[in-house]
């Protein structure tokens, strides 16, 4: 049953937002924080993707019944079972913030909100990708409230370049959807423009996520580790693109999974060689 919940959720792909927490966290501790801070951190991230991955599977129920490529989603779990799940997690995030600062707790059904909205934007506007992208850029800002329990400059250009990161590499995987998102009346850049013009506007979206991890860098403050991490994020990307240039759903998949995980990695791996061993030399 455990292994059901996790595909259903498609646990796997926690790996895209949590870097970027993690990374967060190290630059407002200045290293590791208390590890109690970091546990801590780590589930409140877990119980908030698994309450916005449920809800958004809830919300979708009938629509991914008919999606071909999404059909089998549906007989892992009942609707029952999926709305015990939300509920369980979406308490257990909340609890989990009472845990960590009183910032923390009043903002979490914001954080909710937020991350529970996007499911139902791609039926009134074609800009759901940068709502999906908002839902995943409350991660290091949150990583950061938990660590100094006030708002900073820094996580909020982190905030922005995750959004640009998540609505770029979410319309390449919306590409794989071009005509039942069509038929079904749904919206998305890819059926307002069109394939070709919507993986244009991705690796815009793309570039310009890597400036502003630079200036996230430069006003953290970070050091050489972390900009040639942006060489390896940048590398990733360009192969991400021209995997989906070649419009196989196959190779979409693999780029799209492999690449922004190592994109993830990088970064956090970037960040903690600054924070954790630069600076303690």
């Amino acid at each position: 049953m455990i292994a059901r919940l996790l595909r259903f959720i498609r646990f796997s792909h926690t790996v895209f937002a949590l870097p970027f927490a993690l990374g967060s966290m190290l630059v407002a501790a200045h290293g590791l924080p208390e590890w109690k801070t970091f546990a801590l951190i780590v589930v409140a991230m877990v119980c908030a993707r698994t309450a916005a991955m449920t809800f958004n599977r809830l919300a979708d129920w009938q629509l991914d019944q008919r999606n071909p490529r999404t059909a089998e989603r549906h007989t892992l779990v009942s609707r029952g079972a999926a709305i015990l799940l939300l509920i369980a997690s979406s308490a257990a995030f909340v609890a989990t913030t009472w845990w960590i600062n009183p910032l923390c707790f009043r903002l979490s059904p914001v954080a909710l909100a937020i991350v529970f909205f996007y499911s139902l934007t791609k039926r009134f506007t074609s800009l759901s990708h940068f709502f999906l992208g908002l839902a995943l850029s409350v991660s290091p800002v949150g990583a950061w409230l938990a660590v100094r329990g006030h708002f900073d400059f820094p996580p909020l250009v982190l905030g922005f370049a995750v959004l640009l990161w998540v609505a770029g590499f979410d319309v390449i995987y919306a590409t794989q959807d071009h005509e039942f998102d069509r038929a079904a009346g749904l919206r998305s850049l890819v059926v307002r423009l069109g394939v070709a013009r919507s993986l244009r506007w991705a690796q815009a979206l793309h570039w310009l996520m890597l400036a502003v991890l630079a200036t996230f860098g430069w006003s953290a403050k970070l050091g050489a580790p972390f900009y040639a991490s942006l060489v390896l994020v940048a590398g990733a990307l360009i192969y991400e693109h021209r995997s989906a240039a070649r419009l196989d759903v196959a190779a979409i998949n693999r780029a799209f999974f492999a690449s922004n995980a190592f994109v993830g990695v990088v970064f956090v791996l970037g960040i903690f060689v600054d924070q954790m061993l630069l600076k303690r030399a």
